[in-house]
């Protein structure tokens, strides 16, 4: 890591407020000019800073200012006690001040006995026996202080002279050397970022089962400054200690290695320096000596495991021992034996006000940016994205001159060409790759793929690279990661390197391997040469508008392209070519034409050897393969919006994919598309055409002849073929009928099924879907119920899907690891999870002994727990079924039916089990407690426990909240009868978290009367009950059952919920982290390996986010805006087509302009500044009207803030997330797994950015008002000259405005699915504005 000089950031442990290493104390006359001197020339020459008086002393003056200050900062003293010394007032003060400082810190004295006695200095005879004189010096205080003084120094362990003054002189170095601390490394005088790097692994040294710390990351990232720091903060822990620096760069000969292996034996075993024949003996002897001593050692940058077997052996390493590894290695853990105690350490990049610091050291000497410097600063920050070399050498380089100018030029040359300073670094790991084929992949990633799915870009290289195992080595090495959106992605500066190693191929741009930039493939295309030399060639016509490149009106030839024989990619952006497309490269492997001009492929393209196509945006009416494309894996045709038809499908008998999503114009897609027997993703997402009843034929059509594959008229979805794993007909408005039913029986192998905005009631059973996991029903309005599930469905998503009521399982038991439901008002049914009926639809036998209820039916209480299942729900008493318990709540009433058996004014209760009436079996408890609301956050449980074993904790989906001030009352009823025996003592409490205060609690035994049957609700449940069911999900380890579906861990990461909740509930006995993660079903369980691949079914190639539980309510605005504005695409077509509507373009250039400025600017102004435009780009109003009016009082209106902020784990997550909630009207925060945080209440976004920023890197996406349908609302209102009508709140109005009708959908799209491409969010919202 890099330095800086903040007293905030943790020193260095080297640093250190010493001026000096040693002071000599002597006295001048006896051996200024013989010994003292010799003795400051020796400790000279081994590195040691030492300070003496150059000057005589002259009698009776006190010691000098400089003289204390010296020996204050000094971190040892030599005494030399000489005949003369004790004769000499200034000699015995500095003693005296020596001692003292040896006293009070580890200041080490060394007494050098020069030809004098020590027992005469300890014993104060001879010249040493000094006495009280008549002087203002010599007083009895002092003569005794002194005396004193010269005791104790000729008691510590000290020299006496020897003859040879040489080798007394080299034994006094010697001992210094080890005393003090030069066995430390060298390191700046402070680090910035260094002290939390080091506090995540600090434990590795008290770590008993731990002898190894690989540090590994990319060059420049800080390892070996860690590992730097690690070892001087635990030098004086070991006696041998040993550190061997650039070992892959030092050792790449023989002679080299066994140089660092014999420095590494001398270093553990001492003694004179070893000649060793040969590294075999080498390596046996330094595993001898691992075994046996305990060492600290530090093997800085090892490049492959030979290295690390001749350095360390095989063998057993001492338990006590410590070994660092610093490497650009990343699966190291492979070198090392199944028994090998290693751990592994990833190095942190820098997060932002790291940067920012680092950088202004070395640019201004300071900690911020000098005034008129601070965009250039920022713009340089992002440059070095966190790379520490990067920002010292950058930041060097700038202070030179400060001149705005020059730094704009300096800026603009480190773009072009990397300083070799850090290329020198950097190119390293790309040298050390084991092959060719490796580089060339790199170069490869670097130019064209950066930010492209893996799986995609594993496709089209994989025949010439072994793109699968080549992108594991290149992630290996710290060269490229692949991010949670299973996104290849590599860091700035490696990417530069890599375009850099292709510039210096030639000063020639069609004498280079790839060319990628815009300018330069225009350049290319306009003069009609190309060479063989060209493998890849991008072209993007729009980023040259935006660059404003002239462009020639002159269209481009295709004749530089026929030239290129290698020719393997080409990515081209709303270009339009004119020529002929015969001697096109027969290599080509990936042909990426957005906005492709052509209604039709032309027919003389070559296209055997193509192993992914992608034409979104074209201008095909006629999709039809010229000739046989065997090779070709990948289609992508979205957003083609005049596509009609596709013919000639078996010409594709490979394709594995086919994107046709939004083709609106689709109406045939040829039948023979069902025998492509590879097809395993199928995405017809809007092709509403395509399925219209009175186009159908067109789907098969008439028979129109036998190369298009034509046939009969059919009306069902038999085209499909067999092999489909994953099936996307979202927004195709398919209804389920006889004639065309939607079973997919001859598709056994889904996995992920999509049916969103379908306009069917019912679907047939799924039971024969043995292989399906993730099934999206979202939107589907008319969809009333979901029957027969199969057990295997891991995820269910059936967001807004009003008319649904009820949905069940084949297993009769609720598996689901993931199930999104909000918006499901109707919703009265999950089989077992819950079952929430309005209690005026429930008949009194479904009631039992409850039936008085009914009386009460008309009541309103407001429920609140679930928000997915209360929001919009009607506000009448309902009656909660969950875990076989019987709960709803009431308004405060007096019923003689509630008089409980056990009554107590406090929050619980204790009574003995009496013996049952005769002719009567106790069946149950009815359990009920008054309460009050006394804040937004509510945790409870009612805890029932008895002498006999049983101990259940419940937690309610939902429950009743009466207005503030208000009582309400908590009714339930337990049937645990048969568990409980005469005698047994039972106790009944009430344990509240947070947000409410228990008023009393009451108890009711409940008895079933003889020949009364079906008494209870249990007895009429059909739907298996989980109470007498499995609950081992819901089991911990004391035995007790939790039976709760919430997770009350978002509201204590918040702060909301105190740390200690779980033990209120519990006690000490477990932990907390027992029941961290429990959903719906239990326990969170280890995914199955097909359903953790699934999680990228989900979001079309969005990563895993097996750990983060989505909220509706947290989706911003500001995520529905693709924020890439490149032409960069994926398999499916996720990213942006740059021929999109004009306005859409507009609203992501703005987005894309606030993000191009940095969030972490250093006054209030600038982030006002920032809101202002945020507000334009995000919310579509001018800034001035909107920022004025709702950031006028002090910005406290209720709003949404979107922010982006670098937090590196869970733990600063937290920290965040508290830090945040503690501020002044902070309603909800919530933060996702892309870091992103939403903000709402009444707040002040300057305030809450400004906080932000001082601990991490926060950027500002968007404000906004918290509920936008008002504003919505007054904009329609003052359109239209009217007010809107109010709603009665019981019915929908189905004749609602236009513009109503937009905005929930919008706003439903915010809470879709959150796995949905943000893409498709904007596509279909511009859709509905048309």
């Amino acid at each position: 890591m890099a330095s800086s000089s903040s007293s905030s950031i943790m020193a260095s442990p080297s640093a250190n407020t010493c001026s000096f290493d040693v002071f000599l104390s002597f006295r001048g006359e006896d051996v200024r000019h013989s010994f003292a001197d010799h003795l400051y020339e020796a400790l000279k020459r081994a590195g040691f800073l030492t300070f003496r008086d150059e000057e005589e002393i002259k009698k009776g003056e006190p010691l000098k200012p400089e003289i204390v200050s010296a020996i204050k900062g000094s971190k040892a003293s030599i005494v030399v006690l000489s005949k003369n010394y004790a004769t000499s007032t200034w000699c015995l003060d500095e003693l005296l001040l020596i001692l003292e400082e040896r006293r009070h810190s580890s200041h080490f004295v060394l007494p050098i006995f020069y030809h004098v006695d020590p027992s005469d200095v300890r014993k104060q005879n001879k010249t040493f026996d000094i006495k009280v004189i008549t002087s203002s010096q010599w007083t009895d205080k002092n003569v005794k202080l002194w005396k004193a003084a010269l005791t104790e120094v000729a008691s510590l362990s000290g020299e006496v002279s020897e003859a040879h003054e040489t080798e007394f002189l080299k034994k006094i170095v010697d001992i210094i050397y080890n005393k003090l601390d030069h066995r430390k490394l060298h390191l700046p005088d402070n680090l910035t970022g260094m002290a939390p790097r080091y506090e995540d692994i600090s434990s590795f040294i008290n770590e008993p089962n731990v002898n190894i710390l690989a540090i590994c990351g990319m060059g420049g990232s800080g390892k070996t400054t860690l590992a730097k720091y690690i070892y001087n903060s635990n030098w004086n822990s070991f006696e041998n200690m040993s550190y061997l620096e650039e070992i892959g760069s030092r050792c790449k000969v023989y002679d080299e290695l066994l140089q660092q292996q014999e420095r590494l034996l001398h270093d553990i075993l001492g003694g004179k320096n070893r000649q060793i024949p040969s590294v075999s003996e080498a390596t046996s002897n330094i595993k001898e000596a691992l075994n046996t001593k305990r060492a600290f050692i530090v093997l800085d940058d090892i490049a492959n495991r030979d290295q690390l077997v001749a350095l360390l052996g095989n063998g057993k390493i001492n338990a006590k021992s410590k070994i660092i590894i610093t490497t650009t290695v990343l699966n190291i853990e492979e070198w090392f034996n199944s028994g090998s105690r290693c751990r592994k350490y990833e190095m942190r990049l820098l997060n932002y006000d790291e940067s920012l610091e680092l950088f202004c050291r070395h640019a201004f000497r300071s900690k911020f940016p000098i005034e008129g410097f601070k965009e250039l600063t920022l713009k340089a920050v992002r440059y070095c994205e966190g790379n520490p070399l990067a920002l010292e050498v950058l930041g060097s380089s700038l202070s030179v001159d400060n001149n705005i100018q020059v730094w704009g030029s300096t800026l603009s040359s480190f773009e072009n060409n990397l300083h070799d300073k850090i290329q020198c670094v950097l190119i390293d790991s790309y040298n050390s790759l084991p092959h060719d084929c490796n580089r060339k992949l790199f170069l490869h990633i670097a130019c064209f793929f950066v930010g492209k799915d893996k799986d995609y870009v594993e496709n089209i290289l994989e025949g010439d690279f072994s793109a699968t195992s080549g992108i594991k080595i290149l992630c290996d090495r710290c060269l490229l990661s692949v991010s949670l959106k299973n996104e290849l992605m590599m860091h700035r500066l490696l990417q530069e390197v890599g375009k850099d190693i292709v510039v210096k191929e030639s000063e020639v741009l069609t004498e280079r391997s790839r060319v990628w930039r815009s300018r330069d493939s225009y350049k290319i295309l306009r003069r009609g040469k190309g060479s063989e030399r060209v493998e890849g060639l991008a072209l993007d016509m729009e980023r040259l508008k935006e660059e404003e490149f002239a462009v020639r009106p002159s269209k481009l030839k295709t004749d530089a392209l026929n030239n290129m024989d290698n020719l393997k990619l080409l990515q081209l952006n709303s270009v339009q070519l004119t020529g002929s497309y015969e001697n096109f490269s027969e290599d080509l492997r990936w042909l990426c034409w957005f906005g492709f001009h052509l209604e039709n492929i032309p027919c003389e393209l070559f296209m055997g050897n193509l192993v992914a196509i992608d034409m979104s945006s074209s201008k095909l009416k006629v999709f039809e393969p010229p000739t046989e494309l065997t090779s070709l894996k990948i289609l992508n045709l979205k957003d083609s919006d005049n596509l009609i038809r596709i013919h000639n499908m078996f010409k594709i008998p490979h394709l594995e994919i086919l994107i046709l999503w939004n083709c609106h114009s689709l109406v045939r897609v040829c039948e023979t598309i069902k025998n492509l027997n590879t097809l395993a993703l199928l995405n017809m997402t809007g092709c509403q055409k395509l399925f219209k009843k009175e186009e159908t034929k067109l789907l098969a059509g008439k028979k129109d002849s036998i190369s298009d594959g034509g046939v009969a008229k059919q009306t069902t979805l038999s085209f499909l073929p067999q092999s489909l794993h994953q099936l996307f007909l979202k927004g195709c408005n398919l209804e389920q009928t006889d004639s065309f039913p939607l079973s997919f029986s001859a598709q056994p192998s889904l996995q992920y099924l999509n049916l969103g905005h379908g306009l069917f009631e019912f679907l047939p059973d799924y039971n024969h879907l043995e292989n399906l996991r993730v099934l999206d029903l979202s939107f589907c309005s008319r969809l009333k119920s979901i029957k027969c599930l199969p057990s295997t469905l891991a995820e269910l998503y059936v967001y807004y899907c009003r008319s649904l009521e009820i949905i069940n399982f084949v297993s009769h038991q609720f598996t689901l690891q993931e199930f999104g439901y909000k918006g499901c008002i109707s919703l009265s049914e999950v089989e077992g999870l819950f079952k929430l009926v309005p209690v005026s639809k429930l008949e009194e036998n479904d009631l039992g002994h409850m039936k008085w209820i009914k009386e009460y039916q008309n009541q309103e209480v407001c429920l609140v727990g679930d928000d997915e299942l209360t929001k919009d729900r009607s506000a009448c008493v309902q009656m909660l079924y969950e875990f076989n318990i019987m709960s709803t709540s009431l308004l405060d009433i007096k019923d003689p039916n509630m008089k409980p058996n056990y009554v107590s004014e406090l929050s619980s209760l204790n009574f003995y089990v009496p013996s049952s009436p005769k002719n009567r079996t106790l069946k149950g408890l009815d359990v009920t407690f008054k309460y009050t609301i006394t804040g937004d956050d509510w945790a409870w449980f009612c805890k029932i426990s008895t002498t006999n074993g049983v101990d259940l904790m419940y937690n309610p989906k939902v429950f009743g909240k009466p207005d503030s001030g208000k009582v309400g009352i908590w009714l339930s009823y337990w049937p645990i009868g048969s568990t409980l025996h005469i005698g047994d003592v039972v106790n009944i409490s009430i344990i509240v978290m947070s947000g409410m205060e228990v008023q009393g609690c009451g108890v009711s035994l409940v008895y079933a009367e003889e020949n009364v049957a079906k008494e209870t609700f249990e007895n009429n449940m059909d739907w298996e009950e989980i109470l007498q069911g499995d609950l081992s999900g819901f089991q911990l380890s004391t035995g007790a059952y939790y039976l709760c579906r919430n997770d009350f861990f978002g509201l204590m990461e918040v702060g909301r919920l105190t740390d200690d909740w779980f033990r209120i509930l519990v006690g000490d006995t477990i932990d907390h982290a027992e029941v961290r993660g429990w959903r719906k079903t239990g326990r969170r369980k280890q995914l199955n390996p097909s359903f953790t691949e699934l999680k990228t079914v989900r979001c079309i190639i969005h990563g895993p986010q097996s750990e983060e539980v989505y909220k509706i309510a947290n989706m911003s605005k500001s995520m529905f805006v693709d924020k890439n504005l490149g032409f960069s695409s994926t398999m499916f077509g996720e990213m942006k087509s740059a021929t999109s509507s004009k306005s859409s373009d507009t609203t992501a250039k703005e987005l894309n302009k606030i993000q191009n400025v940095e969030s972490m600017d250093m006054s209030k102004a600038s982030v006002l500044n920032e809101i202002q435009q945020s507000t334009s780009s995000s919310y579509g109003e001018e800034p001035d009207s909107w920022f004025t009016h709702h950031a006028g009082d002090k910005g406290k209106r209720s709003l949404k803030v979107v922010l982006k902020v670098d937090f590196s784990n869970d733990k600063e997550r937290r920290k965040v997330l508290k830090k945040v909630i503690r501020s002044s009207g902070v309603e909800s925060v919530s933060a996702d797994i892309d870091k992103k945080l939403t903000v709402t209440g009444e707040i002040d976004p300057v305030e809450i950015v400004t906080i932000l920023r001082k601990s991490w890197r926060t950027e500002l996406v968007a404000v906004g008002p918290a509920k936008e349908e008002k504003r919505d609302g007054k904009k329609e209102e003052k359109r239209d000259g009217k007010k809107e009508e109010k709603r009665d709140g019981k019915k929908e109005d189905k004749d609602d405005d236009q513009k109503k009708k937009e905005e929930a959908l919008l706003e439903a799209y915010k809470s879709y699915n959150p796995y949905m491409p943000q893409v498709a969010m904007v596509a279909d919202g511009r859709k509905m504005q048309r």
